[in-house]
């Protein structure tokens, strides 16, 4: 067959990967310049590795993408880096049950109970039963109100914003059974991964059209219409596929599908999400310097989600140096941030910074900002019920995206996985 895949992220790369196994022809379009998604990199002269726009590390049980990359020989990163928490104007690490155990700000009663609600949830192997309940509902009640309200609640309201209260106890399941005291890295970074899975989808026989926009999909029953212009030259083109693959958020995909169902696309409408934003500051000296590399702030006023210095988990060498730190949100792609420029926002980012380095400023070499419009999908309960299938109402149309990862949350992995599952899907119906 020959089947075209929208978007060359890890979902379409991995769907390529294994179509190409099954001896068909790929082609794969890509609006940006180069493969990875919400993990695409860019790349400093004076570094030798390329960074993510948006920071990225894989779990050491995320077996979908370890075994790709295990498969086209691709060298990884495993290391141990320290997880900390911002609570009360201070940095507390807590990434083990010992740590939680002896964690100060809460009395000896409230760490069991906190201790044995993570343990039960890392252990127990059936998210079904837990989607009808909320989130915020079960750790009041299991955990209590101090450790709710001092390290869950700020943290959820940071991440969902006015969501938070309707999150699905499944999505905080996923995020607690997935942890691992190590975490895997790929070796030059994700976009020389992403590059190397194009080379080997090449060989293969793929064909990339990178800095090409795909404008319409007419789905047939004989073939699939794919209408897309190369960016450079606004020149259109239709090509007939057997089978079209998009990879693209839920509200890209209605828009460039004319010929859906309005009931269909009315559903993928209403599944929400939030945008990413990151501030990375380039630095000469560390802006965590007791070694954290993730830092959730537990404080519901501050305009940061999490600070993850990406240099207390890979060698800064690689970079020149140079200290690299992210400063995350996930916001509402209309929120008054996601129209800033990147001195706009650290203006704004600055008092609380300096809480934790009042130097930090002096520092400072550069800094950089990168905005996506979707990256994070809102989870509410019972949220099986709403899981767009791969299928699509347009005959020979499939939908892989990361609103369809569940009852697991973002990430490559899971990308990967997406992309695997929708390829065997296609080649079964042959």
């Amino acid at each position: 067959m020959k089947i075209a895949i929208v978007g060359a992220g890890f979902t379409g790369l991995s769907a390529a990967f294994e179509l190409l196994g099954k001896g068909h022809e790929v082609v794969i379009f890509e609006k940006d310049s180069n493969p990875g998604g919400l993990a695409i990199g860019f790349k400093e002269k004076i570094w030798d590795w390329s960074l993510e726009k948006h920071y990225h590390h894989w779990f050491s049980n995320d077996s979908s993408v370890l075994d790709l990359a295990n498969k086209i020989n691709y060298k990884i990163i495993k290391k141990g880096p320290k997880t900390s928490i911002y609570v009360e104007g201070k940095i507390y690490q807590l990434d083990s049950p010992l740590h939680v155990l002896t964690f100060p700000k809460l009395p000896l009663i409230d760490r069991v109970r906190m201790a044995m609600v993570l343990g039960f949830l890392k252990l127990d192997p059936f998210w079904k039963p837990l989607e009808k309940f909320k989130t915020e509902d079960f750790l009041l009640k299991t955990m209590g109100k101090d450790a709710y309200k001092k390290i869950w609640e700020p943290q959820l309201k940071n991440k969902f914003g006015e969501f938070a209260k309707e999150i699905s106890l499944a999505w905080f399941w996923a995020r607690i059974k997935k942890r691992t005291p190590s975490l895997i890295y790929p070796s030059g970074g994700f976009l020389k991964f992403a590059d190397s899975l194009v080379k080997e989808c090449e060989k293969k026989g793929a064909k990339f059209f990178f800095d090409t926009e795909v404008e319409e999909i007419r789905g047939g029953d004989n073939d699939v219409k794919v209408k897309f212009k190369e960016i450079e030259n606004l020149k259109l083109k239709i090509e007939n596929f057997d089978k079209v693959i998009v990879t693209l958020p839920s509200f890209l995909f209605a828009k460039i599908t004319p010929d859906l169902p309005k009931e269909y696309k009315d559903r993928l409408l209403s599944l929400k999400g939030l945008g990413a934003i990151n501030l990375i500051l380039r630095l000469k000296k560390p802006f965590l310097t007791d070694g954290t590399y993730w830092l959730s702030v537990c404080d519901k006023k501050s305009p940061i989600m999490a600070i993850v210095e990406h240099t207390n988990f890979m060698d800064k060498k690689h970079y020149n140096n140079e200290h690299i730190v992210y400063l995350g949100n996930y916001l509402p792609s209309n929120h008054p941030y996601m129209e800033m420029a990147a001195d706009e926002l650290l203006k704004i980012y600055d008092p609380f910074l300096k809480k934790i380095n009042p130097n930090y400023q002096l520092s400072i070499i550069n800094s950089q900002l990168f905005k996506v419009p979707f990256a994070q999908p809102i989870i509410p309960v019972n949220y099986s019920k709403i899981v767009p299938p791969f299928e699509t109402p347009l005959p020979n149309v499939y939908l892989a995206n990361i609103q369809q990862v569940y009852p697991w949350d973002r990430g490559t992995n899971y990308a990967v996985e997406l992309g695997q599952k929708v390829a065997k899907l296609i080649t079964q119906k042959q």
